[in-house]
């Protein structure tokens, strides 16, 4: 068989040259692939090129050149709706062996990392070198009446920042309930306890 007669046959089979068939398909892939990477392109696009303002950015539209804009008057952000009445001293509601519960828990929270668990200032982040709180036990504090640690802990005192935001007020009123019980807890006498309830320690080689 001649050169010329074989190659005629392999074009005849399809093995020559590649088939019309092959070329249509590998163009149609070529095109499916380009129609389904263009939309990924447009909203990556889209995404990162928002038009936005950074924090603090200057503006030519507003009057006063800023892009932030302050808080429209009267309005209350949410969560911060005055639900509880002002209270100067005592408690704006009846202080329960679950609101002490969740007074301690509060407290361990928020309050330890400086106050320490016995609220006496010896806490974790004073023990590094920063700036340590006054006692809750100091004759000073435990004279103070509730709504003041109300005042401190809504909008902050000398290093102590706000807890406005972090801590609801029925959370704060709980945490001050928790304190007057740490407080009578550290300065408490045998006269305190309730007749019948006190333990008294045994004397050596004696007994109650």
């Amino acid at each position: 068989m001649f050169r010329g007669d074989e190659g005629r046959r392999q074009k005849a089979e399809g093995r020559g040259e590649k088939s019309p068939h092959l070329r249509l398909r590998f163009l149609f892939c070529l095109l499916l692939s380009a129609f389904c990477l263009l939309p990924s392109f447009g909203c990556r696009q889209k995404m990162a090129n928002q038009p936005r303002y950074d924090p603090y950015e200057s503006s030519d539209f507003f009057t006063d050149g800023m892009a932030a804009r302050p808080r429209v008057a009267g309005t209350v952000a949410r969560g911060e709706l005055a639900t509880i009445p002002e209270v100067k001293d005592g408690f704006p509601m009846p202080v329960t062996r679950a609101v002490l519960d969740r007074g301690e828990q509060r407290f361990n929270i928020y309050c330890t990392p400086c106050h320490g668990r016995l609220g006496d200032g010896a806490g974790m982040i004073p023990s590094r070198g920063f700036r340590r709180p006054p006692s809750f036990h100091t004759g000073t504090l435990r004279a103070q009446p509730t709504g003041h640690y109300f005042d401190v802990m809504t909008n902050g005192f000398g290093s102590m920042p706000s807890y406005r935001t972090m801590i609801p007020p029925q959370d704060r009123w709980a945490i001050i309930a928790y304190i007057r019980a740490l407080q009578l807890s550290q300065n408490a006498t045998v006269a305190d306890v309730p007749g019948g309830q006190a333990i008294l320690p045994v004397p050596p080689g004696g007994s109650h």
